[in-house]
């Protein structure tokens, strides 16, 4: 963790261009080996990494609301609470004790302005202009299947009474100024209609109107030049069901829905970055591009791909690990590539440490506060390096963490969903990825070499020459480190939970025994004994 203030690298504060695309796999992009190769042309993403730095080792979590949770608090999501999916209606959201990267930033000083997708709650306090945003522009709370839940022409079985509600709590487009209600600009639905005068606009438009709030953001925030800004720009694309904006359709080579969807992406990433170039802005800004969570193969074809083990929602490097660019002029070398681990959580130390400030000790209501966030500033400016050197991975109710990184090493110590997606025969009944049951198999955990094997085919501990034991020794240092901070930091309540089968009698006294350990032990992790 990182809460120290650094000098700032430009000498006055830099401005920040912060930008999240929705499910885009790790090898959908040129700068991975996809682009043209996969039928999907990024000239634009592919000048970014030219001009700038690309993160090979960059990591999200495995759903998009703890995704995004995770960039905008820099802390693991069951901290905030906010660990998986919710559905419209439920209310709730980023508990108003959070900080976000708009409220930290604010307080540096910064201009700071949100538009794209939200999906971190419905409740007023959860929304961008109440969590440090001084303006949001066309904030969307939901991934984009939700909008299509009242709309008979996708669902024409659904109860009228169940598709009534979903149309009475399904919030559209949302905007407003920080301390004011926010107000919905149109609702959205499934369907190819742009008319905002009717009050109803469709999926494939919605990215145009982001891109027209960003640059739009940018031309404001260049008419006071002597205060930086924070824009943070949040495309629906590439989330399933892509539905390309007309002028996208059949644009990529492939001419599938997906492709169609990322070369969308890429060009209206362009358009934002030529408005930055042309407002002479690009020479004290720094634009850091990434993604919310893996590759959501559970439905290819209209889906991300990613090489590696596991899909969305799992705790495999295929659900995890996401394309991440920054880019900044006379700052961070061009066309280099970064293998560090790092991830989304550390954006707020970085960001931070940019705005000169350190970040809080104590939540918005005066509690004390963990970061999961270290300085990645020394890495981008090539003065040094992040004191990261672990990742851990978690899905929806998990306190300890379902696998665990350090170094090179990987231990896996519950699957979710096996392999994730199969391919071939199997394909139709065996997604595996979101939906797949847990296995728990932290007795004896797997381990993988990440350098040797990416795709963690390969179980080491006991499948080599010999046993190897020994890499659970920091392995379990790590995580028995993480668990001792619930003690002082305890989690907030989960804002929105799923089903984990029943609440038995025994799960119940088993939970009271673990409160009274941690407060008088501690947690320890008991090393294998091998065979």
């Amino acid at each position: 963790m990182s809460t120290s203030k650094t000098a700032d690298v430009a000498g006055s504060k830099p401005n920040i261009l912060l930008i999240v695309s929705d499910d885009t796999g790790w090898g959908d992009l040129g700068p991975y080996g996809g682009g043209e190769g996969r039928g999907m042309p990024t000239p634009n993403i592919d000048q970014m990494a030219a001009e700038g730095m690309t993160f090979f080792s960059f990591y999200a979590q495995p759903s998009c609301t703890p995704g995004r949770a995770a960039i905008q608090t820099g802390r693991i999501p069951n901290r905030s609470g906010m660990t998986t999916v919710a559905f419209q209606g439920q209310g709730g959201g980023l508990p108003k004790a959070e900080w976000t990267l708009g409220s930290v930033l604010k307080n540096a000083g910064y201009q700071t302005y949100f538009t794209g997708k939200w999906h971190l709650g419905e409740s007023d306090y959860a929304l961008p202009n109440a969590q440090g945003y001084e303006v949001m522009e066309h904030a969307f709370l939901y991934h984009a299947n939700a909008y299509t839940y009242g709309d008979p022409t996708w669902f024409p079985d659904m109860d009228p009474k169940l598709r009534a509600m979903f149309d009475k709590v399904t919030k559209g487009s949302l905007s407003g100024k920080a301390g004011e209600t926010a107000k919905q600009d149109w609702k959205v639905n499934g369907q190819y209609v742009n008319t905002p005068d009717k009050g109803v606009v469709g999926l494939p438009f919605l990215d145009d109107y982001i891109e027209k709030s960003g640059i739009s953001f940018l031309e404001q925030a260049a008419k006071n030049p002597d205060k930086p800004f924070f824009i943070n720009i949040n495309f629906m694309k590439n989330h399933q069901p892509n539905m390309p904006a007309p002028e996208f359709k059949h644009k990529s080579m492939s001419k599938s829905k997906y492709a169609d969807a990322v070369v969308e992406l890429d060009t209206r990433i362009g358009r934002v970055l030529d408005k930055l170039r042309e407002l002479g802005l690009e020479k004290n800004t720094l634009v850091f591009y990434t993604v919310d969570n893996g590759a959501w193969q559970d439905v290819f074809p209209d889906a991300g791909y990613t090489p590696f083990r596991g899909t969305k929602g799992t705790v495999r490097e295929g659900g995890n690990l996401v394309p991440a660019i920054a880019m900044w002029k006379g700052k961070v070398p061009a066309g280099v590539k970064n293998h560090d681990i790092t991830g989304g959580l550390d954006l707020m130390a970085t960001f931070a440490s940019l705005a000169g400030v350190d970040l809080p000790s104590n939540d918005r209501e005066g509690q004390p506060i963990y970061f999961d966030s270290y300085d990645m500033s020394p890495i981008l400016t090539g003065s040094g390096k992040s004191k990261r050197t672990s990742w851990f991975y978690f899905t929806e109710d998990e306190l300890s963490p379902g696998a665990a990184r350090v170094g090179n090493y990987k231990a896996v110590f519950n699957l979710r969903g096996d392999d994730g997606a199969h391919t071939g025969g199997l394909a139709v009944d065996s997604n595996l990825g979101w939906k797949g049951p847990k296995k728990y198999v932290a007795t004896v955990p797997q381990v993988f070499d990440l350098w040797q094997d990416p795709q963690e085919r390969y179980d080491l501990f006991m499948n080599n020459f010999t046993e190897r034991t020994w890499t659970m020794v920091t392995i379990s240092q790590e995580v028995e480190n993480l668990m001792k901070t619930y003690v002082k930091y305890p989690p907030r309540k989960l804002q929105s939970e799923t089903y984990t089968g029943p609440i038995t009698i025994t799960n119940y006294q088993r939970y009271e025994w673990v409160r009274k350990q941690l407060e008088k032990e501690g947690v320890k992790i008991p090393m294998p004994t091998g065979n």
